[in-house]
């Protein structure tokens, strides 16, 4: 851990504060939502439907949004979008602890949702354009910070909650207005991109933008092939916790259990993803290391997949140890394959961009994979149900398994194709003096780890 901090330390304020603006923008949103359903439903009353509703509508608000917050980031600066997000976040929380009507807390839904929309692809584009040639290590230790503060939170709002469910609602919401605060003072105003690639995004029509981001062919089809990743990395919140407690129950031991899933995770990422960041970039190249991360998070459930072909002992203390054993080892081999892969992810978008417009290619990445996770886990729902129902409890985890191998299978062949090398920046960029780099007979060098692959 200390050499974690030495290497924070090693980059620029703004790095800094963007790494600590992340802990805290997961300290505050997780201290709140884990709990919000139960407060709508049980101190609320409201109906089962109503909650899904205001849940739902959260979550549209955020992955529909994300295109337009990364736009708007790409075209106003990227602190604006942050301190906005972070302010509207403040409003929103303080309000669904205050408020009891319905449309007030669809409001305050949107609100949150929204806001996450607003800073996500713009806190994720000043991140690679402050850190520069080590964005991959920087983007480690976002992974880091991101998890600390969802290991932390849900541990905060439960002593919260303990007293009244307005205190961790006002309190997430003061961590915001704080948070929103320390960016307006110390945060540095950063543009979008190069200052010749902002003027002519200036001159450019939000369409003409959003146009020249879904023709980057390479971009869309390594976003697609990604899909498969959230998915598997979601089952730590979805189909892992649902299995512990079909095994172990609803009482104590499940509960311990299912906690034990989330702590394991997140430590692991915490204490290891630095560590295996520097061992990948010595080893590999990015799209091997792309293609390596997701194999290993489809191979999280092999484990679940041989247990289904173990008979589970009778004894109190072996049952336990196999249900608390598999569903662990499955989250950290999933903590594994997102350590490996994540830096590299993030750091293929800046690349495939060819460094325009980033904010607007990493918010259309996030709705796209946020799409794909929700049909996602209507299959996987849908795939335990039937597995239950039909007696064969190992359909979901070979299900998830082979959508691992393919989703590696697929990042491999766009990684040999060539297809994910650095891209080229626009021809219709601009310098200040508004000659464009073609006019003036200048080559644009176009880098990467596979050879000769330039697509614009």
């Amino acid at each position: 851990m200390r050499a974690t901090l030495a290497q924070v330390r090693s980059y620029d304020r703004s790095v800094q504060l963007l790494l600590a603006n992340q802990f805290t923008i997961n300290l505050g949103f997780y201290m709140l939502m884990p709990y919000l359903a139960q407060h709508l439903s049980g101190t609320l009353g409201l109906a089962g439907w109503l909650v899904g509703l205001v849940l739902g509508v959260r979550n549209f608000s955020q992955q529909g949004m994300f295109l337009v917050g990364g736009t708007l980031a790409d075209r106003f600066g990227y602190k604006p979008l942050i301190v906005a997000g972070c302010v509207l976040r403040t409003v929103g929380f303080a309000a669904l602890g205050l408020v009891d009507s319905v449309p007030a807390l669809l409001a305050a839904s949107a609100a949150t949702g929204f806001a996450g929309a607003l800073f996500n692809p713009a806190v994720r584009a000043y991140l690679a354009a402050d850190a520069g040639e080590r964005r991959v290590e920087a983007f480690a230790l976002f992974n880091v910070f991101y998890q600390a503060g969802i290991l932390l939170g849900p541990l905060v709002g439960m002593l919260l909650t303990g007293f009244d469910f307005r205190l961790p609602c006002l309190v997430s919401a003061s961590i915001f207005a704080l948070l929103s605060a320390v960016q307006i003072r110390a945060l540095p105003a950063r543009t979008a991109g190069h200052a010749a690639d902002a003027e002519a995004g200036d001159r450019q029509s939000v369409p003409a933008q959003w146009r020249g981001v879904v023709r980057n062919r390479a971009f869309l089809l390594f976003a697609t092939a990604m899909i498969g990743s959230y998915v598997l990395s979601f089952q730590v919140y979805l189909a892992l916790p649902l299995e512990v407690r079909r095994l172990g129950g609803e009482g104590e031991f499940g509960t311990a259990a299912v906690a034990l899933l989330f702590a394991a995770s997140g430590l692991a990422t915490v204490f290891g993803q630095t560590r295996v960041t520097e061992w990948c970039k010595a080893r590999l190249e990015p799209g091997q290391a792309l293609a390596r991360g997701v194999s290993v998070m489809g191979l999280a459930f092999v484990p679940l997949l041989a247990g289904t072909f173990v008979p589970v002992p009778d004894a109190q203390v072996g049952h336990r140890l196999l249900v608390a054993l598999l569903p662990t080892l499955a989250a950290l081999l999933l903590a594994l394959g997102t350590m490996i892969a994540y830096p590299f992810e993030m750091d293929t978008i800046v690349r495939l961009s060819g460094n325009r417009l980033v904010a607007t290619h990493y918010g259309l990445y996030n709705t796209i994979c946020g799409i794909g996770i929700t049909l996602g886990n209507l299959l996987t729902g849908a795939a335990l149900d039937a597995a239950r129902a039909a007696g064969m409890s190992a359909l979901p985890w070979l299900a998830l398994l082979i959508l691992g191998v393919a989703c590696a299978a697929s990042l491999h062949v766009l990684y040999r194709a060539g297809l994910l090398a650095t891209m080229a920046a626009e021809p219709a960029s601009v310098t200040a003096e508004g000659t464009s780099l073609l006019q003036r007979g200048e080559q644009v060098e176009v880098t990467g780890n596979s050879p000769g692959v330039a697509r614009r």
